[in-house]
């Protein structure tokens, strides 16, 4: 059997109205002041503040930062981490999307070990310890909460760091659907789009063992059968829970196994048009997965059959019947399926793959892929 580590750090409560059992929890691991990380939208929808009733009820002192942006960066970092210093917190909280959740660890990194967030890209680059920190996740896309990296834009170049370390990984995440329930459709459909690609990525990367397949499986069956019923249902409390689990449970297989190709080719997207990072994920994922069967179609056929409901197509269709079934899910998403949708011009497509090639998830891929294919790629997502 394949040697593998099992490192599950994240102790998950999960449940409608366990965003009540914020303080107490922060309370158990010996908070005083909490600050907590959000941004406005979620504050407007009342989350942020209800999360903060509850660590005032359990007697602890809550500070709400709330200058946080989409696709986080080393600005966003800074400024949090001014805060934090003037605050003086002894835990932090991720209250939101994946922003939220990656910009709390981005300045927990830099509050606790000093220096600047690209001291920190790559693995294991933290010497000192950090804070205890809590997720609360109020979207069902990144995975964020259940795994020890935090992807942050560097202000000046643009590039996305995957900054990872087993210290920062959170400590609990508060898994609440009802929370939910507020996303609007388009954030639905792009997490959604976002947490079905990383079940697909890491089911089939070159670190797969089988602690990343068992979570991959899980987190595939939940999301392939409920993505359609959130979009179509948005107040459907089972789908919404199963979104949320199989996000979580992708995020474990991210930690597990790391992703490949899409992800390589959505980062440029996402740093020179501000792409969407599901959105940008979405233009390119059924080409990926046409590329990888070329080779690997037995493990797309393996998928399928672990998983096989009414939605899915039949285990024996492989990544073909899988690409096109992705396509289909896209456009019920009304999210744009070519390139040229989002602004892309033929003439920088070589400059895109070079920059795509510099990306880290290519390297765990399971079919090779250098600048000559990743440039294919785009090519085929035009």
């Amino acid at each position: 059997m394949q040697s593998f580590q099992l490192h599950l750090p994240v102790r998950i409560i999960f449940g409608p109205g366990t965003i009540d059992e914020l303080g107490a929890v922060a309370a158990e691991l010996g908070a005083k002041r909490v600050m907590v990380v959000s941004d406005p939208g979620i504050v407007a929808a009342g989350h942020a503040p209800h999360g903060m009733d509850s660590l005032k009820r359990a007697g602890l002192t809550p500070l709400l930062h709330q200058d946080v942006h989409e696709n986080p960066s080393t600005a966003d970092i800074e400024r949090g981490v001014a805060v934090a210093q003037a605050f003086q917190p002894d835990l932090i909280v991720g209250l939101g999307g994946g922003s939220s959740m990656d910009c709390a660890k981005g300045i927990n990194f830099i509050y606790t070990n000093g220096g600047r967030m690209q001291d920190y890209w790559g693995v294991g680059k933290a010497k000192l310890p950090l804070l205890p920190m809590i997720a609360v996740p109020t979207t069902a896309g990144t995975g964020s909460e259940s795994q020890s990296f935090a992807l942050i834009s560097d202000s000046e170049s643009h590039v996305k760091m995957a900054c990872g370390d087993k210290k920062a990984a959170f400590r609990v995440a508060i898994l609440d659907p009802q929370l939910t329930l507020s996303q609007p459709r388009d954030v639905t459909a792009l997490t959604g789009i976002d947490a079905l690609s990383h079940a697909l990525e890491t089911y089939v990367s070159t670190k797969r063992n089988p602690v990343s397949q068992m979570f991959s499986r899980e987190a595939w069956r939940l999301l392939s059968g409920s993505f359609q019923r959130v979009l179509q249902e948005p107040s459907d409390l089972e789908a919404r829970s199963n979104m949320q689990l199989g996000a979580c449970y992708a995020g474990m297989a991210i930690e597990h196994s790391m992703l490949g190709a899409a992800h390589a080719l959505a980062n440029p997207l996402t740093a020179r048009y501000g792409t969407i990072h599901g959105s940008a994920v979405a233009l390119v994922l059924q080409h990926v997965i046409r590329y990888n069967g070329e080779q690997f179609d037995p493990w797309y056929r393996e998928l399928l059959g672990a998983s096989e409901n009414g939605h899915l197509p039949p285990a024996d269709s492989g990544a073909a019947g899988l690409a096109d079934f992705m396509g289909q899910l896209i456009e019920q998403a009304d999210l744009p399926t070519r390139l040229t949708a989002i602004g892309v011009e033929e003439n920088v497509l070589p400059e895109l793959a070079r920059h795509a090639a510099e990306q880290w998830t290519g390297n765990f891929n399971p079919r090779q892929v250098g600048q000559a294919e990743l440039l294919e790629l785009y090519r085929r997502a035009m």
